[in-house]
Formats: structure tokens, C-alpha cells, sequence
């Protein structure tokens, strides 16, 4: 979940760990620290808090040396503190290590580690992996790559980890197994980190190191193996990241920037995907299983979080075009009630970093039960595209704030995509029908473009609801997951206690909490479910609740009856989810904003969830 940087090379490795710490801010996390060696021996710098004081810390000391690596850490053993920053040393002080992930049973190797005589300074599980490899290094009388190796055989979790030895000042070994890593590739250096983005300055060739493979990374020399000792050949790849994605662009945060990136992320998305005048749909990444397509029995969609919401849209589009059942598991939940999988089942797995440990988790139970899987996924070599048969990426690009905004939308749309597919294979739509909705999606973009001009407006109506302590979502439908969404970007970085439901359900429960000093937010766009949406609208205002709609253009109904209006493009019940989760977005985004909360790095979020 936090972010690892390392170097090695000719190059001074602070100032290149340390811009990498703060690309990987976006990540979440609650302290910061680097590692060095050079000819006075091992530096450490760790702080809690941000990584400026990380640096503020460090100013004048010796942050000299070619060999380095640091990491941001989100707390899972041990409260946030300068004592449990990474990275942490073994007993004698000449190895330290960075990892990222859970030990599951560092409980039992500490216990047996300090009758052994090891004194722990930390309350973390990395510590005593770092004993545990010095323990192996010096019975064994091994080098650290062999030592490293034969202790992750004792352990069991989830683990990126890079170890440096002070007395080997030529060498870093890595490793992973659930956790993502790559490597990038220079001349006569090497970079390391958690994702391609501290990287992308310096080299576009990378190396994603695959679960079970350890690594020793020298400046002219780089050997993986699997951990049961087989060398393996590395496989180099081309980055088609550009540094200006990971940049704010003029915007005053990365989460304002990617809400107006939707209008090209998405159409990003349909390139080389729809031919509207032939009312085709080409998905080549699932292109070989099109038979397989039209005879399943059902479809299971796994995710966490705004992905789980975006397989909510999925499963409402799929069923009405397709015909095909769908059920929309939390991904956290899935492994651990014994679902029923067969041959004839296909799993859709969504996740934007392609990292989600639950995820991932989920697709291996699957896998094992004999169901294909299709992934979704924004990020290319991340582990879920390589752990899926098949899948469809969104190009959305990177999304550096931790709400999910672009990457969310570029979901909903592979998602139409894929229901579009279905629905051509299995005959469920006419050509001509396909031809309408094609063209109408191929002109979405421009919608979103148009929704995206009540920013201001928005703004506006954010000053009347900053200081609400509670919020209610309302719709029907596809609106629906819209309206968890919208609850969910507002409790992520507002902190505004905030709940999505289906409009009729209000009554059955959540009506008891409607008052003059409770905001509801209603999706209300001209479809099927629109007089009831308006009956619904009508016991909020009859108890005195302060209505805030997402309306069609031109509705002049819903605008005499609510407090607050915003329009959106008309459009097809298909294409709401896109359309109206742009306003919600933008509130979310001004209503933090008045309150001073830190909007690309809300409190306790990660961006990326590794460990389960």
C-alpha cells in the first residue's frame, strides 16, 4: 500500500529516492524514510508525517552516497512513529530493509527470534524479517541473496522488500510475492519502486518482477530468480508513461486535473473499440473467448471499493443488453464464503492499480474452480492483467489522486463495452439498435465535456453544504451505483458522513434522518424510474430535507420542486452513470476543498490496497 524507492548506480541516489518518495505520495501514508550507504557506512533518516519532513529532518546531514532506497509507510503493525518508519534494521545493525505488505506470522518468529537474543526497536512485522534474514545470513554462512531467499520460505504474507548490507555497498536484493515491484533498467544503474512512477524520469524500460522472484541488482548486473533457485530471463518492457501525466498541469490538485481529464480518458478508452456505423464493438483482449461468450451460465464481477461500484453499472448494462446473469461480489468477501464457481462461469476482476490484494485473491479462487477470468484494469503489467486469461485495459493514464475520478468513468466505459460485445455475440441486439447506442457513446465525451461547465456552479452550492455533518444519496436504477459513488467521494475526502441507496428504500429506514439540516442528493435525469424518482423527491421535501438534484437539461419539473438544480446532457439510460457521476464528483472535490482537507491525500487512504 505505501511506496518503496531504490537506486543503484552512479548517479547521488538522495535526490532520486527522494523525488521518488514524493511521486508516491498519492499512495497514502503516515511517515517516510531513506537509507544510504557510503564510505562513512549505513545513514538512516525516517520521520512520521509527510516526506518534507522527512526532509526537513535530513537537511545538513550526510546524504552523500551512489546506493539508497526509501519508503512511505501505512500502518499496519505498530501505531505511525519514528520508531516504526521504515526501514528497520537486523540486531547488529548492518542490514536494513524497506518492505511494503504483511508477515502473517512475524508473531511466532519474533517469539522464537528473541530467545534467540534479538532485541526489537520496533513494534512492526518488518523488523523481524530483517532478524530473520541476518539469523539465516550468519548460521548459514550464505550471501545476502541466498539468505534473503531462504528466510521468505519461513514466512507467509504478502511482501516487496528491498535489503541493503553495509558491508556489500555494490548490491540491493529484491523481492516480492503479492506486493508489486519493478525494476528499471539504465545504463550501469538500476531503479526500483513500487510503480513505474519514480521511475519514468530516468528510463522507460522496466522490469515487473513477478510474485515468487527475488533479485540481486547490481550497477552492471542484474540476476532473478524464483525462490525455489531457477534463474529466470528477464523480460524488459517499454513504458508508455509520460512524465507530464504525473504533473498537476496548471491544476491547483491532481484530483481537479483528472475529473476534466474524463473528456479525453474516455474517449481514450473507445479508440480503435466502436465502429458506430457498423454497429460493431471490437475487443481484441477478450476476442478469443467470443464463443465461449455465448454460452455461459453467468457472470461474477469481483472489486473493492469504486471499482465494486463500477460492477454495479456493469451488471445492470450487461443483463439489459446482454441477457446474461450477473453477480457483483465484494471482492474482500468472496473467498471466504465458499461461492459456488464452475467451467461455465466468467469472472470480470476490476481494479485500477491491477494490485488489489483481495482482488487478486479472489481471481486465484476462481482460477481454481475452474472460471475464466477477464480483468479490467488501468494500469498495463500490473499483476492482475498477468494473473487473468484475458482482459480489456481503460487507458485512462495515471491517476495520482487517491479518490478515484477518471479511473472510475474509464471503467463504466469498458464495462459498456463489454456489455455491447455480449450482447453482439449472443444476438441480443439488432444491428440497428447497436448502430444507436454506438454513435450515441462514440458522442459521450462531448456530454461530459458539456457536464463538466457547472464546475462553477457547483462551487457555488459546495459553500451551502460544507458544513453538513451527514449526506444522503438517492437513485434508481443505474443511478443507483452513481449515488453510492457520490457518498463514497464525499466520506473519502471530506469526511462528511455520507450514504448512498436506492430511492425507494429511503422510507424503509432512512427517511427517520430527514431534517432541515440534512442535504439529500438525488439523481433525477428523465428515464424509466423518472416519476417515481419525483415521488420520492416529494417525501424528502414534505420532512423538510434540502434536495440537491442531478437533473436532464431543460427540466424545469424537477427545478420547481428542489432547492439546488444541476443539469447534465440528455442521454440514454446507458450512458447516466457517465454523465452524472461528473457533478458528484465535482462537489465532493469543492466541498473538501472549503472544509481544508487535503484532497489528493485523504486521511488513512491508500491508494492502492496490497494487503488484505
Amino acid at each position: 500500500m505505501c511506496g518503496i524507492v531504490g537506486y543503484i548506480g552512479h548517479r547521488e541516489a538522495w535526490p532520486i529516492v527522494l523525488k521518488g518518495l514524493k511521486r508516491l505520495e498519492y499512495r497514502g501514508y503516515d511517515s517516510a524514510g531513506i537509507s544510504l550507504i557510503n564510505d562513512h557506512g549505513l545513514n538512516i533518516y525516517k520521520k512520521v508525517g509527510k516526506v518534507q519532513e522527512l526532509e526537513n529532518f535530513s537537511a545538513g546531514k550526510n546524504l552523500s552516497g551512489t546506493i539508497g532506497m526509501g519508503h512511505t509507510r501505512w500502518a499496519t503493525h505498530g501505531i505511525p512513529s519514528d520508531r516504526n518508519s521504515h526501514p528497520h534494521t537486523s540486531n547488529d545493525g548492518r542490514l536494513t530493509i524497506i518492505h511494503n505488505g504483511i508477515i502473517e506470522n512475524y508473531a511466532v518468529l519474533k517469539e522464537e527470534l528473541a530467545s534467540r537474543g534479538h532485541v526489537f526497536n520496533s513494534d512492526t512485522d518488518t523488523e523481524v524479517l530483517i532478524h530473520l534474514i541476518e539469523e539465516i545470513y550468519k548460521k548459514e554462512n550464505v550471501d545476502l541473496l541466498e539468505a534473503v531467499r531462504l528466510a521468505l520460505h519461513q514466512v507467509s504474507g504478502a511482501y516487496a522488500i528491498v535489503v541493503m548490507d553495509e558491508e556489500q555497498p555494490n548490491e540491493l536484493i529484491v523481492a516480492r510475492k503479492g506486493s508489486p515491484l519493478v525494476i528499471g533498467v539504465g545504463t550501469g544503474e538500476y531503479f526500483i519502486a513500487s510503480d513505474a512512477t519514480p521511475i519514468i524520469e530516468y528510463t522507460k524500460n522496466v522490469i515487473y518482477l513477478n510474485d515468487n522472484e527475488i533479485a540481486l541488482v547490481k550497477r552492471d548486473e542484474l540476476v532473478i530468480k524464483r525462490l525455489d533457485n531457477v534463474v529466470q530471463t528477464p523480460y524488459i518492457q517499454e513504458l508508455e508513461l509520460k512524465l507530464e501525466m504525473l504533473e498537476k498541469g496548471g491544476y491547483e490538485h491532481f484530483m481537479l486535473k483528472e475529473i476534466f481529464e474524463q473528456t479525453r480518458s474516455i474517449r481514450d478508452c473507445l479508440r480503435g473499440r466502436i465502429y458506430a456505423n457498423e454497429g460493431r464493438v471490437q475487443l481484441g483482449g477478450i476476442k478469443e473467448y467470443a464463443d465461449k461468450l455465448k454460452n455461459i451460465d453467468r457472470i461474477i464481477i469481483v472489486a473493492c471499493g469504486t471499482s465494486w461500484h463500477a460492477g454495479l453499472v456493469g451488471e445492470y448494462l450487461i443483463e439489459e443488453y446482454a441477457r446474461i446473469p450477473v453477480e457483483v461480489e465484494y471482492a474482500s468477501e468472496f473467498r471466504y464464503r465458499n461461492p459456488i464457481i464452475t467451467e461455465k462461469d466468467i469472472v470480470i476482476a476490476i481494479s485500477q492499480s491491477g494490485e488489489t490484494a483481495d482482488t487478486m485473491a479472489a481471481i486465484q479462487m476462481a482460477k481454481e474452480r475452474g472460471a475464466t477470468i477477464f480483468g479490467v484494469c488501468n494500469v498495463v503489467g500490473a499483476s492482475i492483467p498477468r494473473l487473468t486469461h484475458a482482459g480489456v485495459y481503460t487507458h485512462a493514464g495515471p491517476e495520482i489522486g487517491v479518490a478515484s475520478t477518471k479511473a472510475f468513468t474509464a471503467q463504466v466505459t469498458v464495462l459498456t463495452l463489454m456489455a455491447f460485445y455480449m450482447a453482439q455475440q449472443k444476438g441480443t441486439l439488432t444491428q440497428a439498435k447497436l448502430v444507436e447506442l454506438l454513435t450515441e457513446l462514440d458522442h459521450i465525451p462531448e456530454k461530459i465535456e458539456k457536464a463538466l461547465e457547472s464546475n462553477a456552479l457547483i462551487e457555488k452550492i459546495a459553500h451551502k453544504f460544507k458544513d453538513s455533518r451527514n449526506c444522503l444519496f438517492l437513485g434508481r436504477g443505474s443511478g443507483f451505483p452513481v449515488a453510492l459513488e457520490g457518498a463514497l467521494k464525499l466520506k473519502e475526502i471530506s469526511y462528511i458522513h455520507a450514504e448512498g441507496y436506492p430511492a425507494a428504500e429511503m422510507k424503509h429506514g432512512p427517511i427517520a434522518l430527514i431534517d432541515e439540516e440534512m442535504p439529500v442528493v438525488v439523481i433525477a435525469t428523465k428515464n424509466s424510474s423518472y416519476e417515481k424518482v419525483i415521488s420520492n423527491i416529494q417525501e424528502v421535501k414534505a420532512r423538510k430535507g434540502i434536495v440537491l438534484a442531478i437533473v436532464t437539461e431543460g427540466d424545469t419539473e424537477v427545478r420547481s420542486m428542489v432547492d439546488y438544480c444541476i443539469e447534465i446532457p440528455d442521454a440514454s439510460e446507458a450512458f447516466l452513470p457517465l454523465l452524472a457521476t461528473i457533478p458528484l464528483q465535482l462537489l465532493a472535490y469543492h466541498i473538501a476543498l472549503l472544509r481544508g482537507c487535503n484532497v489528493d491525500q485523504p486521511r488513512n487512504l491508500a491508494k492502492s490496497v496490497t494487503v488484505e
